[in-house]
């Protein structure tokens, strides 16, 4: 994986942005409906229709959340939150809005933009079918303001071709010298595993594929890695661990892992009046030195550390790595159609439904959500409201088995949560 500095240029002509052609493409289907998708995406896109609540279709969005273009992808070995952009998922031009399309990539990103960020763009499948205009990109650029390149940290384009790269080199004029340093090309998919773990990447099967034909077209001498396998779980793995196995490791059956009892405890002392606490990241480094030692069952101390965002990360970190989301899988339908409950009653039926937890699950929910009462009673001062905590912990509590998520189940999902943050004097009476 490269980052490239682009050239300076005179601001181009249209003219010469519009000799800029596409690569041909083998396969221009489209995913207009289900009879143009492969098996496997058509048993996900089933799926994904089964688990999550779909926008009415009614609603302004609900044309382009349909195509699952976007998504958001839980958070990044930094810590950071990972919104995906699927190009081979766009229909041809002339059957989507692309004015439509950015308010949607914008709404998305609104959750997100004040916190520390990645953006993922799958470049295979964008042809001269589908592609939008160069006016449009040139409008789509100036229409994300600072507020939007603030906090992104990295805009990683996987499967670059040359017209990629001679587009963002034509529109250097109009790129920051500072954003143009957070561009990386991707050229195969093992590489994003210094990034993300790709297995939480819902990664389209054509872009599957087109990286099979890149890596089966080179010499044996040239194979990039593939993905690591994964290794197998240490003796005392904590991260990636059930909770009733964690549960029946410990001397005094503690309920609370005691990943999540070091770091909250760590951050009650020295966390609450952090501003932006838990919307920054933290050096991949340290994080990875941190998993290992509690994999190992070497002892952690926060305090000698002394990095408030790295003990943040890691907590998020450890929810993340759950083999099942805190919340369960079993929650997922009635949490994600939450917002279909009167206001009345709401603390009734949360109550009712987190009862069901397993008392691990449970537990440990109860321990979280009451250190994030104590962090939101601070906000004045760490900026930090339930609105904004239940951004950054409703898609790490729940996620559906694809791992992936489109707008129209993430909203609903962290509506639930700032329910909660709202009412657990309530709930956890």
């Amino acid at each position: 994986m490269s980052s490239e500095l682009l050239v300076d240029l005179e601001d181009p002509p249209t003219s010469q942005l519009d000799q800029l052609k596409l690569s041909t493409v083998e396969d221009q289907q489209w995913p207009g409906d289900d009879s143009t998708l492969t098996k496997s995406e058509t048993d996900i896109s089933q799926r994904f229709a089964a688990e999550s609540a779909h926008l009415p279709w009614d609603h302004p969005y609900y044309d382009i959340a349909r195509h699952q273009i976007i998504e958001v992808a839980g958070d990044d070995n930094f810590g950071r939150k990972v919104i995906v952009f699927n190009a081979c998922r766009m229909p041809p031009h002339h059957e989507l809005d692309h004015h439509k399309m950015l308010m949607y990539l914008k709404a998305t990103l609104d959750q997100y933009v004040e916190s520390d960020y990645t953006l993922i763009y799958f470049h295979h499948g964008l042809t001269s079918e589908n592609k939008p205009s160069l006016g449009w990109l040139r409008d789509a650029y100036r229409e994300f303001d600072r507020k939007y390149k603030k906090n992104i940290k990295a805009l990683y384009i996987v499967h670059p071709t040359m017209f990629i790269k001679t587009l963002l080199i034509l529109f250097k004029p109009l790129i920051s010298f500072k954003f143009g340093r957070k561009i990386n090309y991707v050229s195969y998919l093992s590489e994003l595993e210094d990034v993300v773990k790709c297995e939480q990447l819902l990664i389209p099967a054509r872009v599957r594929e087109y990286d099979n034909k890149l890596r089966a077209s080179l010499k044996p001498s040239a194979q990039p890695p593939m993905s690591p396998p994964r290794s197998l779980p240490l003796p005392n793995q904590v991260f990636g661990v059930p909770l009733p196995m964690l549960r029946h490791r410990t001397k005094d059956d503690d309920l609370v892992p005691v990943v999540m009892r070091d770091t909250i405890g760590f951050l009650s002392e020295q966390g609450l009046e952090i501003e932006g606490i838990f919307r920054r990241s933290a050096n991949v480094t340290l994080v990875k030195e941190v998993q290992l030692k509690y994999n190992s069952d070497d002892p952690v101390s926060f305090r000698e550390m002394e990095d408030i965002h790295l003990a943040a990360v890691i907590l998020k970190t450890f929810l993340r790595e759950l083999p099942e989301p805190l919340l369960t899988y079993h929650l997922y339908n009635d949490i994600v159609n939450f917002n279909s409950v009167s206001s009345d009653n709401q603390v009734a039926v949360m109550k009712k439904l987190l009862e069901t937890l397993p008392e691990e699950n449970y537990a440990s929910l109860r321990y979280l959500v009451t250190f994030l009462a104590q962090v939101s009673s601070n906000s004045e001062v760490n900026k930090m409201t339930n609105s904004n905590l239940a951004v950054v912990f409703g898609p790490n509590l729940l996620w559906g088995r694809d791992n992936a998520m489109s707008l129209s189940a993430i909203g609903p999902i962290n509506n639930f949560t700032r329910t909660l943050l709202d009412q657990q004097h309530l709930v956890f009476a």
